[in-house]
């Protein structure tokens, strides 16, 4: 077993769409190798203790690596809560997660935080595609 301190992962999302994600993830993975944890933000939920939550949960993620926070929606209440952790300087935000997005970060485990957060941008946006029929 590896003892090298991983970059530490929040999802951060409307509910239950992180935790749908991380189960998908780990399905088709057989499990994720970084620690990671779900922060599901109900619609109904109180930002203030929300924000507080995300930060306790990303002070437990972080083991020396930093933490990558993985949002769903910029500019909505998880992606808004995620931007204020933004203030620590080992923490990166990434919005618009999605599956491919999730399953390139868990595949590049080993990559430092700054080189995780660009993977897992690109992965995000390579996993979208138009894939158009013969009337296109």
């Amino acid at each position: 077993m590896s003892t090298e301190i991983k970059v530490g992962v929040l999802l951060i999302t409307h509910d239950p769409l992180g935790k749908v994600l991380l189960d998908t993830a780990d399905a088709i993975l057989g499990h994720c190798p970084l620690p990671v944890a779900v922060l599901t933000v109900p619609l109904d939920s109180d930002p203030e203790y929300t924000a507080a939550e995300a930060r306790r949960l990303a002070t437990a993620l972080d083991k020396g690596a930093g933490v990558l926070v993985l949002a769903d929606l910029y500019g909505s209440t998880p992606g808004n809560i995620a931007c204020r952790l933004l203030e620590w300087e080992q923490v990166r935000v990434v919005s618009g997660l999605n599956l491919p997005m999730l399953l390139r970060v868990c595949n590049y485990h080993t990559l430092e935080l700054d080189q995780l957060a660009e993977k897992a941008a690109t992965g995000g946006r390579d996993g979208i595609l138009l894939c158009a029929g013969k009337n296109m």
